[in-house]
């Protein structure tokens, strides 16, 4: 989760510490300002009746529910942001004692104070509140500093005087006020408020009957460093914080069934099995204020601080113990560990040489196993041999006694991988390049493919594991056989076990194998629920279940059937998911990660099977947020609003892995899965709805079902009656809509007709303008001019082209629009007669765009040959030198496009050399096709444009001539 931070923490002995001797090192958890916690000064805690922990401090209080903290002040209602202490009553209310002198409480997801609450409205001015009681009913009792009781009955607060009202009444009639706190903090037994009162310390034998039922009854009362329980007139002392060396006073206190918890300024105790008669005692936290100490429904223990935050132990870290370099180790980098069945020493294996031993009496040593090579030196592997274990190191191989508990070196071996003991005691290692057995008659056996793993069949055969494979060994052949064509066995290998005949093979990515009579018969992997398939050391406990130590935790698989029992991970209290090595010995499992060492009961192990309880928090809906107090929601409906459930679940082991359910039926089985703590509808519509919600914890049961029912109320115009006159004005509308659309379809005719007169017009006179007599004119002229240079057969080809171009330009001038292909026809037919006339004094060329050819586009005739007329003549005629005409057309987005770009004088150097009449033709040409381009608009919505650009003048270079871009409206296309 992103809140938590786990501190590895040690717990030892503060009395009768011999040697090095370590207890378990614990695994707390710290939560902070950062995390969401009003402040890092925390004066106590409570758990209310739907399970939330609160914390007061000083500048509010937090409600926590294991992944989030909401925190309340001054502005939610408050009477105060100092909070000094906390009481959860039996009507599920949570009491705020502030620096205030008003009362004030939590419930239903409001803090009522007297502004908003006027049962809590109390004028007189009193002491600030001290103690809370409840009598069982409906009245929560206070007691003052002024030594006055008030009592709120969920109506009014009143003061009331049942007898002498001091705190040790109270606690005498035990069996009408139940305290709301585990202890009393007193300076002393003399009540200034009742003189008369007449208490006789003793000593309390705990460990009776009697004693412990005492005990674990009453409230303790806290004097200096002891404790007492006062029943009737007498107090009895059942702690004395002397007798273990604390010397501070004690500040809070709770009793854990047989255990017994104390918090001091200066450091948290505790003392295991207190009430059985054991009196070790435990330090955490040293050099911490304690403030509280609280312990939930779930087993879990909260540690409130001063200026330190908050501090959980989860319940199933009580279940393990840790080893590492803060609690006796050398390092935390654990590699491999051994247990010797008879003395009870385990072994523990690390980086850098070093060997922990660790004895039945909780006494660690430490040895130095240097080796002459140099390297990492890493203790990677522990066996039996002998009366004696064989220690196999990154560079060599060392024996170590038992019985002496002494370390010698047995041989240097360098980038040594693995070892393994035959069953006549011949030793085999494993080494990065070769395979060596200790034995001088058998010499190394060499290989390229880098060994990592030896599993020894018998003396004289063997299997090995390297990074191309798995290969077979004998002591008669020097060469290692790979007799496999399975290309499952042809991948990188990283440990071996063989077991009853079976060879077990785990792989760096695949998971595990098993070959059986040189076959593979079986193949276990993350999808059969492997802890992950990056194996890193098989260990097989001689019991039929083989451990596989992977980068995600530890898979145990029964051999017999090949399946997987069960995993263990960091989720379930090991202090890392990377495991180097397992050992089981007498029920008791080790676990080597790269963060220490973890150990516990096999089969205890700790499974929290208390599901979390869910909880609505807020609904919102058209943009309006609301408070999830209430089981219904209710609201009229409004149109495209997004409805969403916001909820939560207590959860304060492992939140993040929380898992949602969700159905819109109570009786429905197709639930809906998520992570998330939102469920959205983005248009909820009106009717009835009944949102049920359920939750669970990593690997628990699902929890009672929450449940919420929403009412989304219809509109006026939603009713069935509104409906009905809808669909009867929505009858008289399609009426008139239908009576106005003939009648605009009537007037559209009639426009159509006068635009198509005016089309007429405007095609007149664009044939006008387009053929005009200087155009015939000159035209003649050079046929004259052909026949008096003897040039009759050109005269005549030109009078040819002339007069088919003058019957096209009539046939084009009678239709309202005419094919692309038309167009280009004719335009192609007037520049070769327009080349003709000025002597091939220019070329040209067509750019047409490929998907033009696959459509039949039509368009308005005589738009384009203006342009052209106006490049030839004005641009191009004048030009000394050839010129240079392109044309290019494309497909713009249902429109035309058309390009006349010529590199003649240009537009402006043109309408210099032009005379008067010339320039008013120009300008009515133009205007002529701006007339007929917007006509077409009138009739397709399209707008045409043209654009005359001066390359030169406009800085496209050092180009002359004139570019004219018209965009084109298409009258139809097929």
């Amino acid at each position: 989760m992103p809140f938590k931070r786990f501190i590895g923490l040690c717990i030892f002995l503060m009395a009768g510490l011999v040697s090095r001797s370590y207890a378990q090192g614990i695994l707390i958890r710290n939560y902070n300002v950062k995390d969401g916690l009003a402040n890092a000064t925390v004066y106590g805690a409570v758990q209310d009746k739907d399970g939330f922990i609160w914390f007061a401090t000083p500048t509010g209080v937090s409600k926590f529910d294991g992944k989030r903290f909401r925190n309340y002040a001054k502005h939610d209602g408050l009477t105060d942001n100092d909070v000094l202490k906390l009481a959860a009553d039996n009507q599920g209310r949570v009491w705020f004692f502030t620096g205030s002198t008003k009362l004030s409480y939590y419930s239903n997801n409001l803090v009522h104070n007297e502004q908003n609450d006027s049962s809590l409205y109390f004028p007189i001015n009193q002491n600030p509140i001290q103690y809370a009681f409840d009598d069982g009913t409906v009245n929560t009792w206070f007691l003052n500093g002024g030594a006055r009781v008030m009592r709120y009955n969920g109506r009014n607060t009143i003061y009331s005087s049942p007898g002498q009202t001091d705190l040790f009444f109270l606690l005498r009639n035990d069996t009408i006020f139940h305290p709301l706190q585990a202890s009393f903090q007193l300076t002393g037994w003399n009540d200034p408020n009742n003189p008369f009162q007449q208490i006789q310390p003793n000593i309390l034998n705990y460990t009776q009957p009697a004693g412990y039922a005492l005990v674990h009854r009453k409230p303790a009362i806290v004097i200096g460093n002891k404790l007492f329980i006062y029943n009737h007139n007498q107090a009895s002392c059942f702690f004395s914080g002397n007798d273990y060396g604390i010397t501070d006073d004690i500040r809070s206190l709770y009793i854990d069934r047989d255990n017994l918890w104390i918090g001091t300024q200066k450091a948290l105790y505790y003392l295991k099995d207190y009430f059985r008669g054991d009196t070790k005692l435990s330090r955490l936290l040293d050099n911490h204020y304690i403030t509280s100490i609280l312990g939930d429904r779930d087993g879990n223990f909260w540690i409130s601080t001063f200026g330190d935050g908050v501090y959980n132990i989860p319940f199933k870290n009580f279940y393990f113990n840790y080893l590492d370099n803060t609690n006796g180790l050398a390092t935390h980098s654990i590699f491999s560990i051994f247990k010797d069945q008879a003395s009870g020493m385990l072994l523990i294996g690390q980086n850098a040489g070093y060997l922990n031993t660790l004895d039945r009496n909780g006494k660690i040593s430490q040895y130095g196993l240097s080796g002459s090579l140099g390297g990492r030196n890493s203790i990677i592997s522990m066996l039996p041999y002998g009366k004696d274990v064989l220690i196999g190191m990154d560079n060599g191989i060392y024996t170590f006694n038992l019985a002496k508990q002494k370390p010698e070196l047995l041989r240097n071996v360098s980038r040594l991988k693995d070892i393994d003991v035959s069953p006549g005691g011949k030793i085999r290692v494993a080494a990065e390049d070769q395979l060596i057995t200790l034995d001088d008659d058998i010499p190394p056996v060499l290989s390229a493919g880098g060994i990592t793993s030896v599993a020894c069949i018998d003396d004289s055969t063997y299997y090995v594991g390297t990074n191309t494979g798995l290969y077979f060994g004998t002591d008669w052949d020097s060469q290692l056989l790979s007799r496999w064509t399975d290309p499952r066995l042809k991948q990188s290998i990283r440990h071996l076990k063989n077991i009853n005949g079976d060879l077990w093979i785990g792989t760096a990515d695949q998971g595990l194998y098993v070959l059986h009579h040189d076959s593979v018969v079986s193949h276990i992997s993350m999808r059969q629920d492997l802890a992950s398939d990056i194996c890193q050391q098989l260990y097989y406990d001689e019991r039929g279940h083989l451990f596989v130590a992977t980068d995600r935790g530890v898979s145990e698989i029964d051999v017999a059937s090949r399946k997987i029992m069960r995993k263990f991970t960091s989720n379930d209290g090991l202090n890392s998911d990377d495991i180097r090595d397992v050992f089981l010995q007498d029920s008791m499992l080790y676990i080597a990660t790269s963060n220490g060492l973890c150990y516990f009961r096999d089969k205890q192990l700790p499974v929290d099977t208390t599901p979390p309880t869910v909880y609505l928090s807020t609904i919102r809906y058209a943009d309006v947020s609301y408070t999830a107090s209430a089981k219904t929601f209710t609201h009229l409906f409004k149109s495209k609003s997004s409805f969403e459930v916001e909820f939560g679940a207590i959860a304060f082991d492992l939140p993040d892995l929380v898992e949602y359910q969700y159905n819109f039926s109570a009786d429905s089985t197709d639930w809906i899965s998520t992570k998330s703590n939102i469920i959205p509808y983005p248009d909820l519509q009106p009717g009835h709805y009944e949102l049920v919600i359920r939750a669970r914890k990593y690997n628990g049961a699902w929890s009672k079902p929450v449940s919420l029912d929403i009412n989304i109320l219809p509109r006026w115009y939603q009713q069935w009656w509104a409906r009905g006159i809808l669909v009867l004005l929505g009858i008289l509308l399609i009426g008139f809509f239908l009576r106005y659309i003939i009648r605009r379809v009537k007037q559209s005719e009639t426009r159509k007709t006068e635009y198509n007169r005016k089309i007429a017009e405007l095609e007149a006179k664009a044939l006008t303008n387009q053929m005009n007599p200087h155009f015939i004119f000159n035209s003649l002229n050079s046929v004259q001019h052909l026949i008096l240079e003897k040039e009759e057969k050109q005269a005549l080809n030109f009078l040819a082209d002339f007069a088919t171009l003058m019957r096209q330009m009539l046939n084009n001038s009678r239709k309202s629009y005419i094919s692309l292909e038309d167009e280009i026809a004719f335009l192609t037919r007037y520049i070769e007669l327009e080349k003709m006339r000025f002597a091939n004094a220019f070329t040209y060329h067509f750019n047409l765009q490929p998907t033009l050819k696959e459509f039949t586009v039509y368009i308005p005739p005589m738009i384009i040959q203006p342009i052209l007329e106006n490049a030839i003549k004005h641009g191009l005629a004048p030009k000394t030198k050839a010129g240079y005409l392109e044309i290019r057309l494309e497909l713009v987005d249902d429109m035309l496009y058309v390009s006349v770009d010529d590199d003649g004088i240009g537009w402006e150097k043109a309408n210099s050399l032009k005379s008067g009449r010339l320039i008013k033709h120009e300008s009515t040409a133009l205007s002529v096709i701006r007339d007929r381009l917007q006509i077409i608009k009138s009739f397709n919505g399209n707008v045409g444009k043209l654009e005359i650009i001066d390359k030169f003048k406009s800085g496209l270079g050092s180009r002359e001539g004139t570019l004219v871009e018209i965009l084109i409206p298409i009258v139809k296309m097929l």
